[in-house]
């Protein structure tokens, strides 16, 4: 198995000159529970799954995952850790991963609990439907992400 590569970044405006991936690392530490390791994981699995990924860190302090556009955000919660994907509606999902934030027109959301096991392989295949989707809207000429 490849290992995965160390993420690309994206500029951290609002937090000096802290890396995003440095903000997210901070991040997964600060939580210092179930919730930054859960963070971490699914982190990994992104990465993983697209050695390409560029994280960014936008919204005063949301992590977020990009490839020619957002593939998911990384929000954590008192009770949940939450991986929005951006255009999650347009996306299959066999597995049935999303459970929240089924009702809306684009978005749809994983939100993962305490003890929750972390579908690998269906994880991967979202992550990289989510990827193939923003490379095939990309607009010619854009730069990618």
């Amino acid at each position: 198995m490849k290992k995965p590569v160390a993420a690309k970044t994206s500029s951290a405006k609002e937090a000096g000159n802290a890396s995003p991936s440095k903000l997210i690392d901070g991040r997964i530490k600060e939580l210092g529970d179930w919730r930054g390791a859960m963070l971490a994981r699914v982190r990994g699995l992104i990465r993983e799954a697209d050695p390409d990924v560029v994280e960014a860190w936008k919204w005063r302090g949301v992590p977020v995952w990009e490839h020619d556009g957002i593939i998911c955000t990384g929000e954590t919660y008192k009770a949940v850790v939450k991986l929005t994907f951006a255009k999650g509606a347009a996306l299959a999902d066999p597995a049935g991963l999303f459970n929240s934030s089924l009702d809306g027109n684009v978005r749809r959301a994983i939100d993962i609990r305490e003890g929750d096991k972390v579908n690998k392989k269906a994880l991967q295949a979202l992550i990289r439907a989510a990827v193939e989707l923003n490379v095939s809207k990309k607009k010619p000429g854009k730069r990618s992400s």
